[in-house]
């Protein structure tokens, strides 16, 4: 590396917010299943803290060697209903409790797998675990939780989504005097990757190595000082300006990662380069997309904005690092990103448009505050809707709405931290009830015979 590229580097530490959002490491629990839950949770407890031992001084070691800030460190799990399934229990919240116990003692900040696979049919564990949610998550203050309710291959679980707008509902009233801040631990996926680093949504995949160390890196800013420096140039060049923007951020994401691993002697998973804003100002996804020339997020242009940015950043990674993996793209989170919470507040950026958007970034709708009193129906409707966008386009979405208890449209509901603030957003009140209660299973799609 040269003076110039060093020097470079220096800027984006410095001045345009680029960090190692977090430091995941991954541990399979499928050697601590047991059918006496006591005896499940006390080998849990045993094998989390032996592998995570030394964890966070690793993590601290290179950040003061390399001069990089890391944001997060964090724990994913194989997904508790495999482990809890052997059980006697109904209710999996001691599973939760012990994770929210490892959390604490070892120091990490999140802790993700209180989790279920569900896309093509609910086993009774899988049932439990749903049902378990609400109370799991309001009784734990760093568990996070998942549930995949449909897949390219699988099609879509109807079941289990309407499960799920219930099970959300539940846990905005467990949690209302926090802004019902229980559902920003919560997402339900579409086609979801076994090695994502990041939260709420990661768990730990059965095809995963014992334990593995995965690193999601984050650069809004970096992108949007770099594509500064390129007003009025031709797309291509910002096409170009953005890809080579993120084979920097993902080079120095590796080299984090696989430091980090052979610190602890633990295998290297993947890197993760996701443009993930924050509410501080000069880290927004929102502000990248006027760089490009959007007046306004949300105004026309926005979505293939969104995807060039997309597209750009994943072919930067692939060519800095061949263990790129997770959700690798560009989030859209509105409660988390200071450009998206200013357009949403002003009107110009609606409910419709960002569904319109996941088309084609990284993962779906997020961080979203909608209605106290939605009905159970209509969110398992905006869940269904969003999965069918990932199971036809072969892609990963998520849901992970807020219906804020007590707040309507034009309130702002306040989570805080990295989770920000967000304006309650109009989602119309037409109903899916009939829809949704239909239940049963939507066929995948067909792979071949497409014009």
């Amino acid at each position: 590396m040269d003076q110039r590229n060093i020097l470079e580097t220096i800027k984006m530490l410095e001045d345009e917010h680029l960090d190692i959002r977090t430091v995941t490491m991954g541990i399979s629990l499928l050697d601590c299943i047991d059918s006496d839950s006591k005896r499940a949770c006390d080998k849990i407890y045993e094998k989390m803290m032996r592998e995570t031992e030394g964890f966070l001084d690793a993590t601290a070691r290179m950040e003061r060697l390399y001069g990089v800030p890391i944001i997060n460190n964090r724990i994913s799990v194989t997904p508790i209903a495999l482990i809890a399934a052997a059980s006697e229990l109904n209710d999996y919240t001691p599973y939760a409790q012990v994770l929210d116990r490892v959390a604490h003692e070892v120091g990490v900040d999140f802790i993700g797998g209180f989790s279920a696979l569900v896309q093509k049919g609910m086993g009774p564990g899988d049932e439990k675990l749903i049902r378990s949610i609400p109370h799991a998550l309001s009784v734990t203050d760093y568990v996070c939780s998942s549930v995949n309710v449909a897949t390219t291959k699988a099609g879509l679980n109807l079941d289990a989504i309407a499960l799920l707008g219930r099970t959300i509902r539940e846990l905005a009233e467990a949690t209302k005097d926090q802004d019902s801040i229980g559902c920003a631990k919560f997402v339900a996926f579409a086609n979801a990757v076994e090695d994502n680093p990041f939260m709420a949504g990661a768990f730990h995949g059965i095809s995963e190595a014992d334990t593995c160390i995965n690193v999601g890196v984050s650069g809004p800013g970096v992108v949007k000082v770099a594509l500064e420096k390129q007003k009025g140039a031709p797309i291509d060049v910002v096409y170009e300006t953005i890809k080579k923007t993120a084979f920097k951020i993902t080079r120095m994401g590796e080299l984090i990662g696989r430091e980090v691993a052979k610190d602890l002697g633990k295998t290297f998973g993947i890197m993760d380069l996701s443009l993930a804003p924050t509410p501080a100002i000069g880290d927004s996804v929102a502000r990248i997309l006027e760089e490009i020339g959007i007046e306004t997020v949300g105004g026309h242009g926005t979505t293939a904005a969104l995807a060039l940015l997309n597209d750009a950043v994943k072919k930067g990674g692939l060519m800095a690092s061949s263990s790129v993996g997770g959700l690798s793209g560009a989030f859209i989170p509105v409660s988390e990103d200071e450009g998206m919470i200013k357009a949403a507040a002003s009107g110009h950026l609606t409910f419709d448009k960002l569904e319109a958007m996941t088309c084609v970034c990284s993962v779906g709708l997020d961080m979203i505050a909608i209605p106290g009193d939605t009905p159970a129906e209509t969110i398992a409707a905006i869940i269904a809707d969003e999965a069918a966008i990932g199971v036809i386009n072969q892609k990963t979405t998520a849901v992970r709405v807020v219906p804020v208890i007590g707040k309507s449209v034009g309130d702002r509901a306040e989570f805080g931290g990295l989770l920000g603030y967000a304006p309650i957003m109009d989602i119309g009140s037409t109903s899916a009830k009939d829809f949704i209660h239909r239940g049963g299973h939507i066929p995948a799609p067909v792979h071949s015979f497409k014009n």
